[in-house]
């Protein structure tokens, strides 16, 4: 199955769906993936505002540049890249915007941090940015993190358990019955 998923390192669900899709690959999901970036904080900025993509002091932005980096330039190295700096934020609680912090994160999952920093300086990470989380807004109506994408139909998911891939399993097999709009819990059982 092809899909994309979106993604920023700032949200915990994203985490969880991201995580659960890069296990389902590694265990041999026959899944053909696109990881989307997408700024939270782009949509959180008010109407009129200059866009945030390059700007590296916004929260989330340099650390999905790192990403991005990671994804177009060490595809090998960007599942644990990946995982790596969702880590950072989500199970260290660091800041992910700070570049000796990902250089560590990323150095420790494999990569080159001068590399990636030099695809990062580059522009292109933000640039693509730009594009993509744009284009999942006007094609797709994305407006937050994670959120599947299957050909025209996008659909946002917030999955409770980090990294489960039969979460994955059960969204997948849902995604093209569009008769359900939403299935919202008002409270989870934890």
């Amino acid at each position: 199955m092809r899909f994309g998923i979106t993604f920023d390192y700032l949200c915990p669900f994203a985490r969880n769906a991201n995580e659960a899709v890069l296990n389902g690959l590694s265990s041999g999901r026959d899944w053909d993936v696109e990881f989307v970036p997408f700024s939270l904080s782009q949509t959180a900025t008010e109407e009129g505002s200059p866009d945030v993509f390059a700007d590296t002091d916004i929260s989330g932005i340099r650390a999905l540049h790192w990403g991005i980096a990671a994804r177009d330039t060490d595809p090998e190295h960007f599942p644990e890249v990946h995982r790596a700096i969702f880590s950072l934020r989500h199970d260290e609680g660091r800041d992910i915007g700070d570049e000796d912090l990902l250089r560590k994160a990323v150095s420790g999952a494999g990569a080159d941090p001068d590399q990636l920093a030099e695809e990062v300086a580059s522009g292109r990470p933000a640039e693509t940015l730009a594009r993509q989380h744009t284009e999942a807004v006007e094609r797709w109506a994305v407006f937050g993190v994670p959120t599947f994408i299957h050909g025209e139909i996008a659909t946002f998911v917030r999955l409770m358990s980090r990294g489960v891939v039969e979460d994955v399993d059960r969204v997948l097999s849902m995604l093209e019955w569009t008769d359900l709009n939403e299935f919202k819990r008002t409270r989870i059982p934890r």
